[in-house]
């Protein structure tokens, strides 16, 4: 969305804006002309990852003392919260982890909003609240029933917001599912950084520049055409300025909250993406077949008619050959990096 000349925008205080999709939607902001602060204890995040022109402050969300003074001296009006733990294995191994960094953070976060009159919050939700879904696309309406900690603390968190709404006139939220995000920025600004990634795309990526000898695929015996599991990967950018849009639904229609879906509409499988990697990489990708992991589903598919009519959303980087040749280069530019 354009800058508007002349118009006030406020302060946006990001909360995971060092980590993977924070740093990619702290850039769509200060590109629109959104004066930035980012909160993020560096536990996964990286200092670097922080575009100079954001102030950074280095801390938990739940630090109730620590957000109130940040939103104090920012004047901050707006909250993009993407600070948790995603990894859906690990919460099943780990769930109070879950509970601790997603659903508990976010109580305390929320109670920090509140207290300092902040009224527009974007959350970083995520397509496990649907849990095991019907064969097509899954819609905003369908059920909610997570098959995992992660899933359902994000749940938890979604109707915590709901319910601070109903209990706040002038407070308004939107809750943003994503599916399976991938690729970095096209100018090679930012990416995903972390250390044992568990992520498909990721792994293969580092496969591809040698980092890994191969990649595991978790389960072929999915009712999938293939038996690999199939997903609707979402380029991270795309996903960066759909925080954008939500943020600026909000501060124009205060009387509104949303929940909205965030992908794609078609899938791709495992084995689908392992080509893909190969073609841009000019070599195979060697893997192995292991077991399923725990929580792991067989189709998991946006419907994001929603999104498209009520945001007008149109993606930019929707083919799979696009975010699998950004999320190439980006590795490449990590070994060079540390080289």
């Amino acid at each position: 969305m354009a800058s508007d000349a002349g118009r006030h925008k406020p302060t946006i205080l990001v909360t995971g804006g060092a980590g993977y999709i924070g740093s990619h939607a702290v850039l769509e902001l200060l590109d629109d002309g959104y004066p930035t602060v980012v909160i993020d204890n560096l536990v996964t995040g990286f200092r670097w990852a922080v575009d100079p022109r954001a102030h950074f402050v280095q801390g938990a969300v739940e630090d109730d003392a620590l957000v109130r003074k940040t939103i104090r001296e920012h004047g901050v009006g707006g909250v993009l919260h993407f600070a948790g733990s995603t990894v859906a294995p690990e919460s099943v191994i780990d769930p109070l982890k879950y509970y601790r960094n997603n659903t508990a953070a976010s109580r305390s976060l929320l109670e920090s909003v509140i207290g300092e009159g902040v009224r527009h919050f974007v959350f970083s939700s995520t397509a496990a609240v649907y849990g095991i879904t019907e064969d097509g696309p899954v819609s905003e309406r369908d059920r909610v029933e997570p098959e995992t900690p992660y899933g359902r603390s994000k749940l938890m968190t979604e109707r915590m917001l709901a319910d601070v709404a109903a209990a706040h006139d002038e407070f308004n939220y939107c809750a943003l599912r994503y599916f399976n995000v991938a690729g970095a920025d096209a100018l090679g600004r930012a990416g995903p950084s972390g250390i044992g990634a568990t992520h498909l795309m990721k792994a293969a990526v580092e496969v591809a520049v040698g980092k890994r000898e191969a990649l595991t695929i978790h389960g072929d015996d999915f009712a999938t055409p293939d038996g690999t599991g199939v997903r609707d990967y979402i380029h991270v950018s795309d996903l960066a300025r759909v925080h954008l849009l939500a943020l600026e639904r909000l501060l124009a229609d205060p009387g509104r909250s949303h929940v909205l879906n965030c992908g794609y509409g078609r899938g791709h499988s495992v084995l689908e993406v392992v080509t893909a990697v190969s073609e841009v990489a000019g070599r195979p990708i060697p893997y192995i077949v292991g077991g399923r992991r725990p929580g792991d589903l067989g189709s998991v598919i946006a419907d994001n008619q929603r999104i498209k009519s009520e945001f007008a959303w149109r993606p930019r980087y929707d083919e799979l050959a696009v975010i699998v040749a950004d999320a190439l280069r980006w590795e490449q530019e990590l070994v060079r990096r540390r080289a």
